[in-house]
């Protein structure tokens, strides 16, 4: 599994930024940003998670669990997903009805 220090360290070189760079920018230690980069400090705390996001303009998310997202979700699609699952749709059942939906539209 991927760290936050491996997700940082790909953001930061696919964007062409040094790592002084990135930790001048975010207003980090450099010795820190490296530490965890490298997993010597594998648990950074959520305020370095958030410059970190910030400045490489990623959504937190990406940095803690991989997820990347094209564009967030607008506040009317956001209560959707969330009244589905409070209905108790899983996810396999709304892929199915993705699924059928295709079906549907290209019959």
């Amino acid at each position: 599994m991927d760290s936050i220090g491996n997700r940082i360290k790909a953001i930061r070189t696919q964007k062409r930024l040094s790592l002084s760079e990135l930790a001048e920018a975010a207003g980090v230690a450099k010795s820190y940003l490296s530490n965890v980069e490298r997993d010597i400090q594998s648990n950074p705390s959520i305020q370095f998670i958030e410059k970190m996001a910030a400045t490489l303009k990623v959504p937190i998310n990406s940095l803690l669990f991989g997820e990347q997202e094209d564009e967030p979700l607008d506040a009317e699609w956001t209560q959707l997903v969330q009244e589905a699952m409070a209905s108790g749709v899983d996810k396999q059942q709304f892929k199915d009805f993705l699924e059928y939906q295709k079906w549907k539209k290209n019959q």
